[in-house]
């Protein structure tokens, strides 16, 4: 599943090229997705407004439209956006198109169809978007994430710490590849009660989840298996990972063989030796 920084290479991929673009077309298919897509109202807020801007809150991508009405969109475990000429066959599984002005088409395809795409609209979209991202956690590139914020949500906590900071309600955005290896930088073993940790290491731990996300939105993001850009190019950073896939790969500082467990159902991967 697309992880804050694949969701951010989608942004950054998309904000200079659709912005300033007015949509003069809605087409799509007769497959829900996740929910069923608002095709109507979609039509009716979308069609002759035109794109200020691209965001992203937590996993979900934002277009701003200058009537005041917002697309938010979910890319789910497949989804993909990507800009193509008009002229450029449509693939299979492209379930929504946004059409411009100037004939090129905003599609989103998802052969697995866990995406969501949900459209705010009417009076108060900013108290509807408020009330829409009210469960969710900090961003992890904001002033409010830091140390001490992640020591006082984890007070008393017994939940292992790459749980907790996979909540969403605590930090938005940051997965399972990105916990790993965020846990390995600052040297903090996964199963680590996180009401134990100091203050000092929780610092460090911040940092960590910050360098981690960075360089991964600096290489493209991770491609495992299905993630593809704007351009449909992968990205790269899994050719970095130090921990994420190497179970009995050799630490990349100590050379211990790298542990693989399960914890909440998901893959972990941490140096016995490095990650205390």
């Amino acid at each position: 599943m697309p992880e804050l920084p694949e969701v951010e290479v989608v942004r950054r991929g998309l904000s200079d090229r659709i912005a300033g673009n007015t949509i003069t077309e809605v087409s799509a298919g007769d497959v829900s997705l996740r929910r069923p897509i608002p095709l109507h109202a979609m039509r009716h807020y979308t069609i002759g407004a035109t794109i200020e801007q691209v965001r992203r809150r937590a996993k979900y991508l934002l277009i701003d439209l200058d009537n005041g009405a917002v697309l938010i969109i979910h890319l789910g475990m497949t989804g993909k956006l990507g800009l193509f000429a008009g002229t450029t066959a449509p693939l299979r599984h492209d379930h929504i198109s946004w059409i411009f002005a100037d004939g090129r088409h905003l599609r989103f395809n998802d052969s697995r169809r866990f995406g969501a795409i949900y459209l705010l609209h009417g009076e108060n979209v900013a108290q509807q978007e408020r009330d829409f991202f009210s469960a969710a956690g900090v961003e992890p590139f904001s002033d409010q994430f830091d140390g001490r914020y992640l020591r006082k949500r984890a007070k008393n906590r017994i939940v292992p710490v790459k749980n907790f900071i996979m909540d969403g309600r605590i930090v938005s955005g940051v997965g399972n590849i990105y916990a790993n290896e965020s846990l390995f930088l600052a040297g903090i073993r996964p199963t680590r009660p996180a009401g134990s940790i100091s203050l000092v290491r929780w610092q460090r731990l911040a940092d960590a989840i910050r360098v981690v996300l960075a360089e991964a939105i600096s290489q493209g993001g991770s491609t495992i298996s299905n993630f593809l850009g704007v351009d449909g190019d992968g990205g790269y950073f899994q050719l970095a990972f130090c921990v994420y896939g190497k179970a009995g790969h050799p630490c990349p500082h100590c050379t211990r063989p790298i542990k693989r467990i399960v914890l909440a159902g998901r893959a972990t991967y941490y140096c016995t030796r490095c990650q205390r």
